[in-house]
C-alpha cells in the first residue's frame, strides 16, 4: 500500500535512505531536511511498516524531481519502486507539471520505465542549488534523466 507520508514517518523514512547512502547508491538526506519535505514523500506499506518512499519535488510550472526512490533489499524485485515512481508520474501529471527528471546512480531502472537521458545543462540552474551543498560537488557520478508528461 502506498500512501502519503506522516510526520511519523521521518525517521524510519531516513533510516531507509541513508542506508543506501551508506552504500553510496544514493544521496543522505537530514532529519531536518525530511521534515522540511516531508509533503513530498510517499512511503511504501508492507504489514504496517515502511519498506519503501520516494519524493516528488516541484521545481516550477513545468518541472519537477523524483527523489530518494528506494525499496528496502528484502521487498526488491517485487515490483515496489516501479509502483512508487509510477505514483509520482500520475501525481506529477495530475499537477499538470510538464516535466518529470531524476539525479540517479541507476539510470536502467528508470529508462525502463520511460525516462530518458538528458544533458546536465539541459536542466534548469535552480536544480544545482542542492548539488552544490553535497559532499560529492563537484564530481557527482549520479546520471540525468527526464521524462517528458
Amino acid at each position: 500500500m502506498i500512501r502519503k507520508a506522516l510526520v511519523s514517518d521521518v525517521e524510519k523514512i531516513q533510516k531507509v535512505i541513508n542506508h543506501f547512502a551508506s552504500k553510496d547508491l544514493m544521496l543522505p538526506r537530514s532529519l531536518s531536511e525530511l521534515y522540511e519535505n516531508l509533503r513530498d514523500f510517499s512511503v511504501f506499506l508492507e504489514d504496517g511498516e515502511i519498506v519503501g518512499c520516494v519524493a516528488l519535488h516541484i521545481f516550477w510550472k513545468d518541472l519537477s524531481e523524483v527523489k530518494s526512490l528506494a525499496v528496502l533489499e528484502p521487498y526488491q524485485g517485487r515490483g515496489i519502486g516501479g509502483k512508487l515512481l509510477k505514483g509520482c508520474i500520475e501525481e506529477a501529471k495530475a499537477l499538470s507539471v510538464g516535466k518529470l527528471f531524476v539525479l540517479t546512480y541507476r539510470p536502467e531502472f528508470f529508462q525502463h520505465r520511460g525516462f530518458l537521458p538528458v544533458d546536465k545543462e539541459r536542466l534548469p540552474h535552480k536544480i544545482w542549488t542542492e548539488c552544490v551543498r553535497c559532499h560529492k560537488f563537484p564530481d557527482c557520478k549520479e546520471v540525468p534523466l527526464i521524462m517528458e508528461l
